[in-house]
């Protein structure tokens, strides 16, 4: 460990601070921006992920757990609390029986689009600390 601390900078030290500082208090905000409108963050990450890839409106159960790092009973239940909800509607995949598409309804789409727009400028000042952490060589 001493020799690590050796080619690791104060400023560089500084920075990561900064940054963890930074990104928890980004995911504090999260945390409130989705109790405030009446969801928890898993469920608004759950509905973000349906929309994040290219040439599709959904996502399958387990694309989601792979960008929620979590297990895919575990999301399986999130997804019912979601449905239970009325945010997100399962359907069988056309293509693969084995497949479950998640797909976004009207409620989830309204919330969501609530909850991004709120992000946008804290994601854009995580980027410059994490520019900065970077620019510091790391």
């Amino acid at each position: 460990m001493a020799s690590l601390r050796g080619s690791v900078g104060k400023q560089h030290l500084e920075a990561l601070s900064d940054f963890r500082f930074r990104l928890r208090s980004f995911l504090r905000f999260s945390e409130d921006a989705a109790r405030a409108e009446g969801i928890t963050v898993l469920q608004y990450q759950l509905m973000l992920h349906t929309q994040g890839f290219p040439g599709r409106e959904w996502a399958t159960v387990s694309e989601i757990a792979e960008r929620l790092q979590a297990q895919p009973h575990g999301v399986v239940a999130l997804v019912s609390r979601c449905e239970e909800a009325g945010l997100v509607k399962r359907k069988p995949s056309s293509t693969d029986r084995r497949q479950v598409e998640v797909h976004l309804l009207a409620a989830g789409r309204k919330k969501l689009e609530t909850l991004a727009a709120l992000h946008k400028n804290q994601v854009a000042k995580l980027a410059e600390v994490v520019a900065l952490v970077n620019k510091d060589g790391a």
